[in-house]
């Protein structure tokens, strides 16, 4: 990012200052994230009871749907699975609907069921050609002992952490596809699970220094044969000679050996990849950065339907700002 290669006269750099032109939609957007009104569709009120089974043994009472809705409350909410229960058992009493709630040790045991990532297909956005691709990593810790234990008395701590893979949608700022591993794996690694994920052709695929190689170039092309891959090349980057001459990699240290860095980035709209890193200081602020969930499957669960609560909540507020510009006299 720009502001790392001007580190020592940051403080005689201006900031940037944006106006929003949207306010009183944005503003109105903000205070309907917070709204208990809820509804349910006939849809949902005819899959609430899991169909019968074929198979051999017992007949589940709840479907995914319910399951999954128990779980949305409980995550935008803040609440544990017993207080979940209680929570939407008032609800559906108040607005009349006569479904039974699946209990806090059924939610608990149907949330590790796995189930596949959500795709986001190109039929529900026909307007809309190929995308640009932001995609970074972030940390989330899980159940453990505190660290405290382990500063004040040595005892090793249980603490650990999942990492969290997203991609972006650059324009509307949307999680289109998420991955979540053990912290032993490498970001570059899972960039072909999380293209799996886009149906939609790629324009540009945006990403920081830790995926620059050739794995995440040729995971990108075989993905889409003709999108841009802007990744910054380590600074001691040399071009390959028995390379394509058509190597995006080997343009990208040409173009900075030539021009610089900031000049780079400033060509190739690098500055863009600022709006991933936003998104996860959001998923931290409003979901946390703790998985509440214990076991894997669990967690894949709950980041799963985080996401999907973010989307929620961003179409229901979303900003549109313009930088503002001074004359310099």
């Amino acid at each position: 990012m720009p502001f790392k290669h001007n580190a020592y006269r940051r403080h005689r750099i201006g900031k940037m200052k944006f106006k929003v032109t949207n306010w009183r939609e944005y503003e109105t957007g903000l205070r309907r994230r917070g709204s208990l009104t809820l509804w349910v569709t006939p849809e949902a009120l005819s899959s609430w009871r899991a169909p019968k089974r074929t198979t051999r043994g017992g007949q589940p009472r709840y479907s995914d749907l319910a399951i999954e809705t128990a779980l949305t409350l409980g995550l935008v909410f803040g609440l544990r699975l017993r207080q979940t229960e209680g929570f939407l058992t008032s609800v559906l009493k108040l607005i009349g609907l006569d479904l039974v709630v699946p209990d806090h040790t059924t939610v608990s045991r149907r949330a590790n069921k796995p189930r596949a990532p959500n795709k986001r297909h190109s039929d529900r956005f026909p307007e809309k050609g190929p995308v640009h691709v932001l995609i970074d990593s972030t940390g989330l810790q899980v159940y453990g002992a505190g660290q405290w234990l382990e500063e004040k008395h040595g005892v090793k701590s249980r603490r650990a952490w999942r990492k969290l893979h997203l991609a972006l949608d650059a324009d509307s700022s949307d999680i289109i596809a998420h991955v979540m591993t053990d912290r032993d794996a490498g970001d570059a690694s899972q960039v072909e699970p999380l293209l799996d994920q886009i149906d939609m052709p790629i324009a540009q695929f945006t990403a920081d220094g830790a995926y620059d190689g050739e794995p995440t170039y040729a995971a990108v092309i075989r993905h889409t044969a003709d999108a841009e891959v802007v990744i910054p090349p380590r600074a001691n980057a040399v071009e390959r000679q028995h390379d394509d001459p058509t190597n995006q990699r080997n343009q990208h240290i040409a173009t900075i050996n030539a021009d610089g860095r900031m000049k780079w980035q400033a060509a190739t709209g690098y500055g863009k990849r600022s709006l991933v890193e936003t998104a996860i200081g959001r998923y931290k602020s409003i979901i946390g950065g703790r998985l509440r969930a214990r076991s894997f499957a669990a967690q894949q669960t709950e980041v799963a339907l985080s996401c999907a609560v973010l989307n929620r909540m961003l179409a229901c507020a979303r900003s549109k700002s313009v930088r503002l510009k001074f004359a310099i006299a």
